[in-house]
């Protein structure tokens, strides 16, 4: 099988999860971050300035449009490195290089704003600014991944076992607006720790008292320190209250059930990558792969039609937030 016949294989979004048009951008964008990356390793590893030519000296196995394929396809199927090195002749150090140099690339990148092109939500603080900007009503829940369990003797091994799971997970939280587009996720916590614990440690309780006008669909205790801002699921009334009371609950639970399913639809969106459905690889890059993986389904998730008008106050709001 030759290079050009496996990249051609490859590049198709059965296998990378993305559009060829998307791949071509996504290339595009990540050639800069990645050639400078490289020549300040070479800068530090020789201690000196260039003394030959730009393009002098030994060629990578992998040309970068390799790189950034071999990084797409193992994280969309979760192919092993020793599978993808087979597929374009190279030792699979080659090919676990590559993705340790693309996959950083990819989680730096930031999430993408609708209809805003060229504009990327990094932080809480960027998408509770853009969400006041623009009049969105946040979307918040959570999601858990099986990873692998530590070894015994470890410190802290209980604390990825999850209680709702019973198994050894890893939490992120997730973040969408009203049409299930993904706006953030992360706050990557133990599988032991609570939903509302993990975000309260990314900070968003001090999100919601800076940005006082935005409104989120989340947790309950979040809507008990925050009222006039978050909504969660009502409270079931006691068994001897009366039957009207019932009915009133059943009929708010299912308008709260039904304006956050646009969540549900974005974690499982992220659990469509092999990844984010069972974890094999080291724990410590979870957070890098879960990263890398949401830039991307951000990507896609952007350029779905927006039902609403846009707002003309961004391009202020952004000086500040972005």
């Amino acid at each position: 099988m030759s290079s050009q016949w496996a990249r051609a294989a490859l590049s198709h979004p059965a296998f990378c999860g993305i559009s060829r048009a998307h791949l071509g951008g996504l290339i595009e964008e990540l050639a800069g971050p990645w050639l400078a990356r490289c020549e300040s390793a070479l800068r530090e590893r020789r201690g000196a300035e260039r003394q030959r030519d730009a393009g002098a000296g030994p060629k990578h196995d992998l040309v970068f449009t390799d790189r950034v394929l071999v990084t797409l396809v193992h994280l969309r199927t979760g192919l092993p490195h020793a599978a993808l090195a087979e597929l374009h002749h190279t030792a699979r150090s080659t090919v676990s290089r590559a993705i340790g140099e693309i996959r950083p690339l990819l989680a730096a990148r930031g999430f993408a704003v609708p209809d805003r092109p060229g504009v990327r939500l990094r932080t809480l603080a960027d998408v509770f600014a853009y969400a006041e900007a623009e009049g969105i009503r946040l979307r918040i829940d959570g999601g858990e991944t099986q990873v692998r369990r530590p070894k015994a003797g470890q410190p802290g091994r209980r604390a990825f076992v999850s209680g709702k799971k019973k198994q050894n997970t890893i939490k992120t939280t997730t973040v969408s607006d009203g049409q299930g587009r993904l706006l953030w996720s992360g706050a990557d916590r133990p599988g032991r720790m609570h939903d509302q614990t993990a975000v309260r440690t990314e900070g968003i309780a001090e999100q919601f008292r800076l940005y006082s006008e935005v409104k989120a669909e989340g947790y309950r205790g979040l809507a008990n320190a925050f009222p006039d801002q978050v909504h969660a699921q009502p409270k079931k009334p006691k068994d001897d209250a009366p039957l009207g009371e019932h009915y009133a609950w059943q009929e708010m639970r299912r308008r709260q059930s039904s304006a956050r399913i646009c969540v549900e639809h974005t974690n499982a969106e992220l659990r469509q990558w092999r990844p984010l459905q069972r974890c094999t690889t080291r724990r410590e890059d979870y957070a890098e792969t879960h990263c890398a993986i949401a830039s991307l389904v951000s990507d896609r998730s952007a350029h779905r039609p927006t039902h609403r008008e846009l707002s003309t106050a961004l391009v202020l709001a952004r000086r500040d937030a972005f």
